[in-house]
C-alpha cells in the first residue's frame, strides 16, 4: 500500500541543501532498511548536481552481500523461502545496484578518512562506538543526510539498558556490570538537535522530535550569481590577487575564505626567503589543512625552493597533501613527466604512497618525505613541512625544528585526537621565542618569527551546521572554549575534595552539560591525545569513579563552582587465585586490571592480583592553576580518604556503602507505545557533588598510576610516595615516551607483612625492581636522561659517620662487588688514583663498582653531580663527549670529578679489604735464599781436614813395600857400580839411574793386581768425598 511521506521530512531535506547543512534520520523497526530508498530519492530529487554517493557501515555482515553475484542468489533463496516482497525488493534492489554504494566494516572504518559522501547509512547501533560515529559522520557532505537504523523496540529508553559490544571491554572479573549513561545522554541530545528526525518504519515522526512541528522552508541567501555573502568574498579575494604570481594561480583552487588566507600566509612567508619563520596552521577536521599546506609548497618551489621536506606519521596521512601539490603545479602550467616526476613508495606497509616528487623546470628541486625519527637527514633543508604535528611526540616534533622555514599542520579539536599538547607546549614556547626576538633589536637578526593560523569554516558543509554542533556538544569534541577563568585561586589548604555522581553527570540535565564540558575541557588542556571514547569509558565503565577538587563552595550563590582538578580511578584486582594461576601458566593479560596484571607477571607472585585497589587514570588540572599544589592536595586528599581519615568510624560501621544507581527503564514508557513516548531528562536524581566526608570509601590496599615516563610527572609521584615497580623497554610510539607504572601501599590492617618503611608490603618488590633497572641501564635505557634515571634509582648518596665505617672484614667482600677487583682491579684503581695509568684501565670495573654502589653495599658520600657521572659512565657506558652534552661541564671537570669518585672507593675498599688474601700470578719459580747451618770457617777446615787425609792416604799407598819390590835390584850390585862409572861417579843432575830389572813376571803380575785394587780404594773415597760436597752446597 502506497502511503504519503509527511511534508515536514521533504521539507527538512531541502532546506539541509539550501543551506549546505546535513541532517540525521533514526529509524526504528525492522523494516527500516526499506526506507533507505525513499530517502535516497527525495536527496537525489533537491540536489542540482548528480546522484549522491552512499556510504553504508556496518558490524559484520549484511542482509543483503555488497557483492554483485552474491546478492542476486541472496535475493532467489529469500524469494524461495517466502521471506522477500517482490515489490519491495525491486526498488531496493535498484537502489543497490544504481546508488554507488560503499560498503564498510566498523573495524575498517579508517580507510573512509578524507572521503566525501552525500548519505551515510549506519546499522547495527550496538557496534558503534563515539569514535566511529565521529569519524563515519564527518564523511557527509553539507545537504547530505545520516541515516541511523535501529531494531525494533518496545521504548526508546530500552537504548538505556541496551548491551553495547564496547561494554565487553570495561567488564573485569571484579566489575562485570556496565551501565548505559552514554545511550542515555545520546538519546536525549536527538531530541534537541533541529536537524534530526527520529521516525518509525513507516516514516512516522515520533514525539521525541517535537520541533519538526515548526519546519518551514528556508529561503536562500544568494545573490544574482547565485553566492553566499561568504562566496562572494571568496571571489573578490580571487579576483583582487589574479595577477600575482604565484599566488594568483593558486588562490583559485581554494575553496573557503579561510583557506584562501592561510595559503596567503604561507606564500609571505615563502616569498620572504629569510628561512626565519615559524607558520602552524591548526583547525578541527575537515577544513583543508593539508590541502593549504599543498598548494603553499607548490608555491613555494615557484618561488625556486630547492629542497624541501614534508613528514608526516605515516606518509599514507600526505595524500590530499601531495594531491595539491600537483594541483598546484596544474594551476603553475607545469606538466607532469616534462617538468616534474612523482615517485611511489615500494614499501608495502606505505601501500604505494607518494614519498617524492623531483622537479625540473627552472632546475633540480626535490620534496622527499622523511619519518619524522630522521631529522638527521634535514641537510640544505629550506623549507621543513609537518603536517598532523599532534600525532607525532613532541620530543620529535622539537627535534625537526631548525635554522629554515617551518610549516606546521595540526588537528586541534577532533576526534583523532586533539593535538593539545602541540598547541599548549610548543606553540607557547615558539610565542615566547618571537615576542622576546621582536623586543630586541640584538636578537632580531637571528631570532625566528611566529605567526599562528586558525581555520574554522569548514569545506565539506557551510559554517553553522547544526549536526556539527550537535556532534560537538555529545562528544566534546569543542571544549577548548569552555576552559572558564578562574576569579580567585584559593589556597590549596581550603579546598575539598568531592565525588560525582555519573548518573546526574551524564543526564543531560543543563547544568550538568555544562560541568561536563569544563571537566572534559580539563583534560583536553593537560593530556596528549584524547579520544571520544574516553567519554564513553567515564560514563559507562562500571569500576570507575570520579573526583574534582573544588575551593570553598558559597551555597548562598546559585552557579556551578570552578574546577581547579579532575581525577578518575579505575577500581582493579579482587582477581581470584586461580585466574592468576591462568594467566601466568598462558602467558597473556586479560583487558583491563592493568596494575594487578602487570605485578603478577613481573614478579610472578599471585597473591598480589586478590588485593583490591585503585588506578588514578587521569589527574587534571586547570590551566591557570598549574604547579600552584592542587594536584598534590587532590591526590593527598584521595589517599587519605581511602585510608578512612576522613570519615569517621561510626560512620563507617553503620553506612551501607553507597552504589550507583542502574539505569532502568522508565514505567511510563513501558505502558506507552513509540509514537507516544516523551523522552524528557529524569528528575528523580542524587546530588551531583558529594563531599568525601559524607561518603564511605572503598576498602583498598594500595594506589596505582600509569603514566608516560617524564621526570616532571615521576618527580610528582615519587613526591607522594609512589615507588615504580615496571618500566617497559619500549617507548610509546605516539609519546616516545616509556610506560611507567608506580604504587603505594595504604594502611590496612589486612596485610600481615605491612613493612615499617613507607612503602610498606611494596618494600622488597621495590629492591627487586632497583636491581633490574640498574642492569637495564645499559641496554633498554642506554640514552635515558641521567636525571630520570637518577630520580628513578633515587639511591642514598649522603652517609653519615656511622655509615661509612667499613663493615667486619670478610675474605669475599671485594669478590661480592667485583670478581676483577678481587684479582688485580685494586692495583689498577690505585694505580688510577696516584694518576698512574689513564681512566680507561677502570672500564673493566667500574660498572660494577657503580651496581655495588647504588645498591648501597658501597656507603660513601658522593654530591649529586658525582654520582651522576658515575651513573653516566658506569651503568650507561657513556662516553665522555655525551656526558659533556648532557652535564654542560667541560670534559677536564668531568674527569675531576671521577677521580674523586674514585678515590672515595679506593679509600673505602682499601680499608674494608687491607686484610684480604689477593692472589698474584707468578711467571718464574721464586728462590729463597737462608743462611747456611755451618760457618765458613768450619767448613773451610773441614774440607781442608778432608784433603790432608786424601793425601796421606795417597803417600801411604805410595810407599808400599810390596809396590816398590818391583824396582828391587837383585844381585845387580855390579851392574849398579858400573852404572855408577858410566856416569863418572856422579849421580846426573836428573836424579835417575837406569838399571835392568831382572824381576820375574809372576812377581810383575801381582805387583800390577795389588797396585790396581788400592786404585780402586783410593777412587772410591774420593767418590765419597764429592758427593758429601754436593750436598753441603746444596
Amino acid at each position: 500500500m502506497r502511503k504519503k511521506v509527511d511534508e515536514r521530512i521533504r521539507t527538512l531535506i531541502e532546506n539541509g541543501v539550501k543551506a549546505r547543512h546535513r541532517s540525521i534520520f533514526v529509524i526504528i523497526g525492522d523494516k527500516s532498511r526499506d526506507q533507505i530508498v525513499n530517502l535516497h530519492y527525495m536527496l537525489s530529487k533537491s540536489v542540482v548536481k548528480s546522484r549522491p554517493s552512499v556510504l553504508w557501515c556496518y558490524k559484520d555482515k549484511l542482509e543483503l552481500s555488497s557483492h554483485k553475484k552474491k546478492r542476486v542468489k541472496q535475493v532467489k533463496k529469500l524469494l524461495q523461502r517466502g521471506l522477500l516482497d517482490p515489490e519491495k525488493a525491486d526498488p531496493f534492489s535498484l537502489f543497490l545496484e544504481t546508488a554507488g554504494i560503499t560498503h564498510c566494516l566498523y573495524k575498517d572504518s579508517e580507510r573512509i578518512l578524507g572521503n566525501t559522501f552525500g548519505m551515510c547509512i549506519l546499522q547495527d547501533f550496538e557496534a558503534l562506538t563515539p569514535n566511529l560515529l565521529a569519524r563515519t559522520i564527518e564523511t557527509v557532505e553539507g545537504g547530505g543526510l545520516i541515516v541511523l537504523l535501529l531494531r525494533s523496540l518496545s521504548s526508546l529508553t530500552s537504548l538505556y539498558t541496551m548491551v553495547m559490544d564496547v561494554h565487553e571491554r570495561f567488564r573485569t572479573e571484579s566489575h562485570s556490570q556496565a551501565s548505559g549513561r552514554f545511550n542515555e545522554r545520546f538519546l536525549l541530545s536527538l531530541a534537541s538537535c533541529k536537524s534530526c528526525v527520529v521516525m518509525d518504519d513507516e516514516l512516522n515522526i515520533l514525539p521525541i522530535s517535537s520541533h519538526m512541528k515548526s519546519v518551514t522552508p528556508i529561503p536562500v541567501l544568494e545573490d544574482s550569481e547565485g553566492l553566499s555573502e561568504a562566496d562572494r568574498e571568496l571571489k573578490d579575494l580571487k579576483e583582487q590577487l589574479n595577477d600575482d604570481f604565484p599566488v594568483g594561480p593558486l588562490i583559485r583552487k581554494c575553496c573557503t575564505m579561510d583557506q584562501g588566507r592561510a595559503v596567503i600566509t604561507f606564500l609571505d612567508a615563502i616569498l620572504d626567503k629569510s628561512l626565519r619563520s615559524t607558520v602552524a596552521l591548526l583547525a578541527a577536521r575537515g577544513r583543508g589543512k593539508s590541502a593549504a599546506l599543498g598548494l603553499a609548497i607548490a608555491g613555494a618551489v615557484a618561488a625556486g625552493y630547492s629542497n624541501i621536506f614534508v613528514t608526516a606519521p605515516s606518509p599514507e596521512n600526505l595524500k590530499t597533501l601531495f594531491e595539491f601539490v600537483c594541483k598546484g603545479f596544474d594551476m603553475l602550467e607545469y606538466k607532469e613527466h616534462m617538468d616534474y616526476d612523482v615517485l611511489k613508495s615500494s614499501n608495502p606497509d606505505f601501500k604505494k604512497a607518494t614519498v617524492r616528487i623531483n622537479i625540473y623546470k627552472q632546475h633540480r628541486q626535490t620534496i622527499q618525505y622523511i619519518q619524522p625519527h630522521e631529522h638527521e637527514k634535514l641537510s640544505q633543508v629550506e623549507l621543513l613541512v609537518v603536517d598532523e604535528a599532534a600525532a607525532i611526540p613532541l620530543p620529535v616534533v622539537k627535534s625537526l625544528l631548525g635554522p629554515y622555514l617551518v610549516f606546521l599542520s595540526s588537528t586541534v579539536n577532533g576526534y583523532e585526537g586533539t593535538g593539545r599538547s602541540l598547541s599548549l607546549k610548543l606553540l607557547e614556547q615558539l610565542k615566547e621565542q618571537s615576542h622576546i626576538s621582536s623586543r630586541s633589536t640584538e636578537t632580531s637578526v637571528s631570532g625566528r618569527f611566529f605567526k599562528q593560523i586558525d581555520l574554522s569554516e569548514s569545506i565539506r558543509y557551510a559554517s553553522g551546521d547544526p549536526i556539527e554542533s550537535w556532534l560537538n556538544g555529545l562528544l566534546c569534541l569543542d571544549v577548548t572554549n569552555s576552559i572558564p577563568n578562574i576569579s580567585r585561586l584559593p589556597p590549596p589548604s581550603e579546598c575539598d575534595l568531592y565525588y560525582v555522581n555519573r548518573d546526574t553527570l551524564f543526564s543531560y540535565h543543563k547544568d550538568s552539560e555544562l560541568f561536563l564540558q569544563r571537566m572534559m575541557s580539563l583534560y583536553v588542556a593537560s593530556h596528549y591525545k584524547n579520544s571520544p571514547n574516553d567519554l564513553q569509558l567515564m560514563a559507562d565503565a562500571p569500576a570507575h569513579q570520579l573526583f574534582v577538587l573544588l575551593g570553598p563552595v558559597d551555597e548562598s550563590k546559585n552557579h556551578l563552582p570552578e574546577i581547579l582538578c579532575v581525577l578518575q580511578i579505575s577500581f582493579e584486582g579482587k582477581i581470584s587465585h586461580k585466574s592468576a594461576l591462568k594467566s601466568l601458566s598462558d602467558g597473556r593479560q586479560p583487558s583491563g586490571d592493568q596494575i594487578p596484571w602487570k605485578f603478577c607477571e613481573q614478579f610472578r607472585d599471585t597473591v598480589f592480583p586478590s588485593l583490591s585497589g585503585a588506578r588514578i587514570v587521569r589527574i587534571a588540572t586547570h590551566p591557570n592553576a598549574m604547579r600552584l599544589g592542587y594536584g598534590s592536595v587532590a591526590v593527598d586528599l584521595l589517599t587519605r580518604y581511602f585510608e578512612g581519615q576522613l570519615t569517621p568510624i561510626s560512620e563507617l560501621d553503620d553506612e551501607e556503602l553507597p552504589k550507583d544507581s542502574d539505569v532502568g527503564v522508565i514505567e511510563a514508557a513501558e505502558k506507552a507505545s513509540l509514537l507516544e513516548e516523551n523522552i524528557k531528562p529524569r528528575t528523580n536524581l542524587p546530588p551531583m557533588l558529594l563531599p568525601l566526608r559524607e561518603r564511605r570509601p572503598e576498602k583498598l590496599h594500595y594506589l596505582g598510576v600509569s603514566f608516560g615516563l617524564t621526570l616532571d610527572l615521576f618527580r610528582f609521584w615519587r613526591k607522594h610516595n609512589f615507588a615504580p615497580f615496571y618500566i617497559s623497554h619500549v617507548p610509546s610510539s605516539m609519546t616516545g615516551e616509556h610506560t611507567c607504572m608506580v604504587l603505594k601501599a595504604l594502611h590496612n590492617d589486612d596485610i600481615e607483612s605491612s613493612g615499617s618503611g613507607p612503602l610498606g608490603f611494596f618494600s622488597p618488590f621495590y629492591q627487586v625492581f632497583q636491581k633490574k633497572f640498574t642492569k637495564s641501564l645499559s641496554r633498554a635505557f642506554r640514552q635515558m636522561e641521567y636525571k630520570l634515571a637518577m630520580s628513578v634509582l633515587d639511591p642514598k648518596i649522603n652517609f653519615s659517620e656511622g655509615d661509612n665505617t667499613p663493615p667486619p672484614p670478610s675474605d669475599g667482600f671485594l669478590n661480592s662487588i667485583s670478581e676483577t677487583l678481587s684479582s688485580y682491579g685494586m692495583e689498577q684503581l690505585e694505580a688510577y688514583t696516584n694518576n698512574l695509568v689513564d681512566y680507561h684501565m677502570t672500564e673493566d670495573f667500574v660498572d660494577d663498582l657503580a651496581r655495588g654502589y647504588f645498591w648501597g653495599k658501597i656507603p660513601v658520600t658522593l654530591s649529586y653531580i658525582q654520582a651522576s657521572i658515575l651513573l653516566s659512565m658506569g651503568l650507561q657506558g657513556k662516553s665522555i663527549s655525551c656526558i659533556e652534552g648532557e652535564l654542560k661541564l667541560e670534559r677536564q671537570q668531568i674527569m675531576s670529578l671521577y677521580m674523586k669518585v674514585m678515590k672515595k672507593f679506593y679509600k673505602y675498599l682499601n680499608s674494608v679489604s687491607s686484610n684480604e688474601t689477593r692472589p698474584t700470578v707468578s711467571r718464574l719459580k721464586d728462590i729463597t735464599l737462608e743462611p747456611h747451618p755451618v760457618s765458613v770457617d768450619d767448613d773451610l777446615n773441614k774440607a781442608a781436614k778432608q784433603v790432608q787425609d786424601d793425601m796421606n792416604a795417597k803417600m801411604a799407598g805410595q810407599m808400599n813395600p810390596e809396590l816398590l819390590q818391583q824396582y828391587a835390584i837383585v844381585d845387580k850390585e855390579a851392574d849398579f857400580e858400573s852404572a855408577l862409572r858410566n856416569g863418572s861417579g856422579k849421580i846426573l843432575s836428573g836424579g835417575t839411574i837406569s838399571i835392568k830389572s831382572t824381576t820375574s813376571k809372576i812377581e810383575k803380575k801381582q805387583g800390577k793386581q795389588t797396585e790396581n785394587e788400592k786404585s780402586d780404594k783410593k777412587r772410591g773415597k774420593h767418590d765419597h768425598s764429592s758427593k758429601s760436597n754436593k750436598r753441603r752446597k746444596s
